[in-house]
């Protein structure tokens, strides 16, 4: 049986966690097992869980990030077959064959396996929806896009609407699903997924219809379609979201929540009249993918700390700085997950509310009907609080109110859009913030931005000297060499079939954590300038974001070219 005290043992929780999460299975009726409820906290990740399960059962774990599997093995599966039973073929060796399952204790699902490949099967436990996203990959069509699109140009050519309004009482919105539009469209949302996109682009153009997938914060192109397709395109992500099809000279937004590959979604959509017609763009927003614990962002363990005792305090305003999609909402929903113990009144203002959380109580922007973010934080404060997050300090208001919540005994999590950590409250005074507010609320503020990292499958080692990162204005620590010329050994992008040819996958945080102190609470009440602020927290402890980004660089995580174009550029 999987314990808690597993997960402690293998230095994964805190003693500490361990009990929060205790607490929260009583509070949910004992029902769940407390691996799955330290994973909706974001104690562990789902693959810790499943790691540890496979050491219980006593069955090898199989990472699917870094083990693929062979052409050969791929071979003695169809895709019907793998994706039915949910099995990933990994590797042939000596006459029996590795297989990834979710659940390889199946032993009708074994069973069938060897009569289907004709050789023993050996399992291996592994995260099911790597395993999706692998059956997703390697059995995919590479002329699957081509097909469709010919499905639907087939059908324009033979003269079928494909673009008729209809209202939402119609029965006849419920078009087939082998519908050619349908399936394009399908296929468009489902290669999103796959590609682990951030935002959907479908831009007309004057000759044709653009597809772009913001991945890892980059812009790729994925296809191309004819201008033809666009209405019928515009007009069927419309009908789902449930937004007027009619109206095409004003920009519409809404959300749709679907199942994908077996996992929830919600799609956040935008429509925007263009000169060729209507641009729509979705927000990817995965369900499961926000419960990934402070732990998991890239913190370096100084920052970490400092953040982890922030959370836990009583009062004070911890707030979280960066340009837009630097990744502030992840980390302040993890801050929540940090806090939410089951002995605390938590409630949020968004705007929007982006991901739902368990034992939340979350509020959404709506101006017409006055629900401003200071309306909204004047009444939560009627709810009896002991943690409030605000999405975003926007005006004096807003921010003046939430800092005298934060000096009445509650612990507020809020955004800012500043550029470093001591910026923030030059930025508050600038807004019409008093000075002592300030000094007196803040008990933190975390600046962070978003870096891809190297893909580990293709990295390319090679050798640099300390002289030349110098010359970039890298803050290479001393140690590093006796000298300017100490020679250093880095890792660059290189690319390979599974990051796509651009030599990243994924992305980490940089981050800036200034605490504050009773020196840096007089700086503020005597308006001093940001780079006093700056060299004094420096001196107390505080890394910059350069140092952080340095010692990423040093540890293989990301490359020089990529800290340049996100931090210098």
């Amino acid at each position: 049986m999987l314990t808690g005290d597993m997960f402690v043992d293998e230095g994964l929780i805190t003693p500490y966690q361990l009990q929060l999460a205790v607490n929260k299975q009583v509070e949910l009726g004992g029902n769940d097992p407390i691996a799955k409820v330290m994973v909706d906290l974001g104690l562990i990740t789902d693959k810790d869980r499943v790691r540890c399960t496979g050491k219980v059962w006593d069955i090898p774990f199989a990472d699917l990030t870094e083990r693929g599997p062979s052409q050969e093995a791929l071979q003695l599966m169809t895709p019907q077959f793998a994706k039915r039973f949910k099995v990933l073929p990994l590797a042939i060796e000596d006459g029996h064959l590795d297989v990834a399952m979710g659940n390889p204790l199946d032993v009708f699902v074994i069973d069938e396996l060897r009569m289907n490949t004709g050789l023993e099967i050996h399992p291996f436990i592994a995260v099911e929806e790597e395993i999706n996203q692998g059956l997703a990959e390697y059995y995919a069509s590479d002329h699957s896009v081509t097909h469709e699109l010919d499905g639907v140009m087939k059908d324009f050519d033979a003269g079928i609407d494909l673009t008729a309004a209809k209202s939402d009482d119609d029965e006849s919105v419920d078009e087939p699903d082998d519908a050619p539009i349908i399936r394009l469209a399908n296929l468009i949302v489902s290669q999103a997924v796959a590609d682990k996109a951030s935002d959907i682009h479908i831009e007309p153009r004057k000759n044709e219809v653009a597809v772009r997938f913001r991945i890892d914060g980059i812009m790729v192109d994925v296809m191309k379609l004819p201008r033809k397709v666009s209405n019928a395109l515009s007009s069927r992500f419309k009908i789902i979201a449930n937004m007027d099809i009619a109206e095409k000279r004003a920009p519409q937004d809404n959300r749709i929540s679907a199942t994908v590959n077996g996992k929830d979604y919600d799609f956040r959509v935008s429509t925007l009249p263009v000169v060729y017609g209507e641009k729509i763009v979705m927000r990817v927003l995965d369900k499961g993918g926000i419960n990934v614990g402070l732990a998991k962002l890239g913190f370096l363990p100084h920052n970490l700390k400092g953040l982890e005792d922030m959370a836990t305090r009583s009062y004070g305003i911890v707030l979280v700085t960066g340009p837009t999609g630097s990744g502030k909402s992840t980390t302040l929903y993890s801050l929540l997950n940090q806090s939410n113990d089951g002995l605390k009144n938590i409630i949020t203002i968004e705007d929007p509310v982006e991901y739902e959380l368990d034992g939340i109580n979350q509020c959404a922007v709506n101006n017409r009907a006055g629900m401003t973010f200071a309306a909204g934080l004047r009444s939560m404060l009627r709810q009896d609080p002991d943690v409030i997050m605000v999405g975003e300090m926007r005006d004096e208001e807003t921010a003046t109110i939430a800092m005298e919540a934060a000096m009445t005994g509650h612990l507020v999590f809020s955004t800012l859009h500043t550029n470093d950590a001591p910026s923030a409250p030059g930025r508050l005074i600038d807004m019409g913030v008093e000075p002592f507010l300030i000094s007196s609320s803040i008990i933190g503020i975390l600046a962070q931005r978003l870096i891809r990292c190297l893909c580990p499958n293709c990295k390319e080692q090679y050798t640099a000297t300390r002289e030349s990162l110098l010359r970039y204005g890298f803050p290479v620590p001393e140690e590093l060499g006796a000298d300017t010329h100490g020679e250093l050994t880095l890792f660059r992008a290189k690319g390979c079939d599974k990051c796509k040819n651009t030599g990243y996958k994924g992305r980490s945080g940089v981050h800036e954590l200034l605490t504050m102190n009773d020196e840096m609470r007089d700086l503020i009440l005597n308006n001093g300038a940001a780079h006093e602020l700056r060299k004094l927290a420096i001196d107390n402890g505080m890394r910059t974001l350069q140092q952080d980004a340095m010692a990423k660089i040093l540890n293989g995580v990301t490359s020089v070219d990529e800290v340049i174009r996100v931090i210098y550029s």
